[in-house]
């Protein structure tokens, strides 16, 4: 089982359709048989509790460096990019559709 971490928008845009977006994804990871990070369930935690948007990804910075790969949803976000920044940096693979993912797990 691959640990699968989602980088996509979250506060550019509409914050609930970007959430659900990146839910479906995770959906699709856990289908596939594999186990989704999907830092935009932090939302939840933030709702609850207000943390600074640095203090988020920091803390999916951490998540990433134990992930196998990365997915990148399409769209504007500086926090996703960053994200996919360090992915690179630390030699994690990273795939831009769910269909590139699906050969890169299968493979």
């Amino acid at each position: 089982m691959k640990k699968v971490f989602i980088a996509g928008p979250y506060t550019k845009g509409d914050v609930a359709i970007n959430v659900k977006k990146a839910m479906d994804i995770a959906d699709e990871i856990i289908d596939l048989g594999h186990a989704p990070f999907c830092p935009h369930l932090t939302h939840f935690l933030h709702m609850n509790k207000a943390q600074p948007y640095e203090k988020w990804l920091a803390i999916d910075a951490e998540f990433l460096k134990c992930c196998d790969i990365a997915i990148r949803i399409n769209g504007d976000s500086n926090g996703a990019d960053k994200e996919i920044e360090l992915a690179n940096k630390i030699g994690i693979p990273v795939c831009y559709s769910l269909n590139e993912l699906k050969e890169i797990l299968e493979s």
